[in-house]
């Protein structure tokens, strides 16, 4: 809370520990909805430019949320326009991979069933799974009312299940991981 109120009222000094403390974070969110590193970098990046830029703007109140938030509508913004569908989201991704055969092939298979998912869809599972947000906390970042996201998790959930399923996964293996 006290770099909250902090940033609003602050400078570059803030802006960096801000950066520091969530930027990472924010780019594996960005990358969840993108399906793009690169694309994630950049909308983080102009995030933060414009939540600078506005700091005046912003209340004091839950930082993240707010920078989270400028972040979901910048990716929303980003597809609309550019219409990609890539992806590569829920795992942290290295420039120099170090993963096995074996997890590459996991991992691809997940990719794959997921694509099957839109953005917003994706947004969820990894705020839900990933983030472990509640209901509310994603209803400041994505905007319908926690009682709505409730509903579309259990629909986008059901939907992840009968795609990784058909990937070959256990279903009790995957609503395990889902729930």
């Amino acid at each position: 809370m006290e770099l909250a109120l902090r940033f609003a009222a602050g400078g570059e000094a803030e802006l960096e520990e801000a950066i520091a403390i969530y930027g990472e974070r924010l780019v594996r969110y960005a990358a969840s909805i993108l399906c793009s590193y690169q694309d994630a970098e950049d909308v983080v990046q102009a995030a933060f430019l414009y939540a600078y830029e506005n700091r005046r703007r912003f209340n004091g109140g839950n930082l993240q949320g707010w920078l989270k938030r400028i972040t979901y509508c910048d990716c929303l913004d980003r597809l609309k326009s550019q219409k990609r569908r890539r992806i590569h989201f829920f795992f942290d991704i290295n420039e120099e991979p170090s993963v096995h055969m074996q997890d590459t092939l996991v991992i691809s298979e997940i990719d794959n069933a997921l694509k099957q998912l839109n953005p917003k869809e994706r947004a969820l599972l990894y705020g839900r799974i990933i983030e472990g947000y509640s209901y509310e906390e994603l209803s400041q970042i994505m905007g319908p009312s926690p009682v709505a996201l409730r509903k579309q998790y259990e629909r986008v959930k059901k939907k992840a299940v009968k795609f990784l399923t058909e990937c070959g996964y256990e279903a009790d293996f995957v609503k395990r991981r889902t729930t």
